[in-house]
This record gives C-alpha cells, structure tokens and sequence, in this order.
C-alpha cells in the first residue's frame, strides 16, 4: 500500500515535469534503458536547498529552496521557493509561471507548530513531506524512504517514452540521508 502511495506522488511529479513544454529539448538518448542519475548536475549556489528534481530526457531541474526574509526569517506563509535551473539553456535559473506553480510544481503548506511544516505537492497532495529544523536549527525536508525516516535530497524520474500526458516512467528513486545513521539511502520504485 505505502508503495503505490509513494509511486503515485512520484509519478505525478514525472507527469508535470514531462509536461514542461520548455524542457522537451533533450541532451540525452530518450531510448536508454539504465540512466545513471549520478550523471546529471547538482544543483551549487542555492542557498536554503530543501531538495530538487530531476528526470531525463534532459537536465533540467526543479529545485525547492527555502524561503526566507533578509533577516532568516523563514516565511510562515510560503517557507518553499520554487525555481528551474534550465541546465539546457546555460544553467539559468527561471521562476514558475502562475500555471505551473498553482497547477504542477507548487508546493502548498501548513504550519503545524514550532517553527515546522506539512507540505503537500500541488500536483498530488496525499503524500505528506515534512519541512522542521534539525538538531543543529536547520531546516530540512523529511521523508519515508525504504521506510526509514530520512532528510530527502533528490528525485530522479527515468522516463523512456510514452505520449505528453503518459509518460513510460522505468522507475523513480529517492534519494536522501538517513536521520538515525546519517547513511544515504537510496530507493527505486518501479511501476507495477
């Protein structure tokens, strides 16, 4: 049940990050069966970088930065900034259009106390994400990856075809550090 849970939010991030009409362009072979998602940049110079996104068949990426005032005052209202890194276009980096920000990769939230989150994706709002600070007064972005409680860092959508509104995704992986280990830990989810 926690797998399709997990695999349905997922892929609704793939659909809208598909459905980018800037991001068609690609730098990779859409045809490839294993994608080393290592390949692809990390994102350097965003300060507050919750985690990002990424999918191929190129590499641009979206990112979720924490949102805070000249002071380092997160904003209770809106505490996620998301932003393209158009790594096919120079590495630019652009704001979400009003579409895309109330409709595909917007994030919205609710503050649950002490200085903490839930955050729910606007394209698929029944899976949780946690946005609290750390023992060291930093924030993060917690998730359940391979059922462990872990600081997510990364997404990875490998997508091999399929049409604009149904993508073939081969699998997604999650990528994010273990908060009892500080191991990372990294899990594959494949379509059933």
């Amino acid at each position: 049940m926690m797998m399709k849970y997990v695999f349905s939010i997922l892929t609704a991030f793939c659909l809208v990050l598909f459905s980018y009409s800037e991001s068609h362009s690609t730098d990779r072979k859409s045809t490839e069966k294993s994608v080393d998602s290592d390949d692809f940049p990390v994102p350097t110079n965003v300060p507050g970088l919750l985690f990002y996104i990424q999918r191929d068949p190129n590499s641009n990426t979206i990112c979720y930065q924490l949102n805070v005032d000249k002071q380092g005052r997160i904003s209770e209202k809106n505490p996620v900034n998301t932003f393209w890194i158009r790594y096919t276009d120079g590495g630019v980096r652009k704001d979400l259009n009003y579409l895309q920000r109330k409709f595909a990769y917007g994030i919205n939230s609710k503050q649950t106390g002490n200085s903490s989150f839930e955050l729910r994706s606007v394209a698929y709002s029944k899976m949780p994400l946690y946005l609290r600070k750390d023992s060291k007064d930093e924030y993060h972005v917690y998730a359940s990856i391979n059922k462990r409680e872990c600081i997510l860092n990364r997404v990875f959508i490998h997508i091999d075809g399929g049409t604009f509104w149904s993508p073939n995704v081969l699998y997604i992986e999650l990528k994010g550090t273990d908060t009892a280990t500080g191991k990372t830990i990294i899990q594959r989810i494949k379509p059933t």
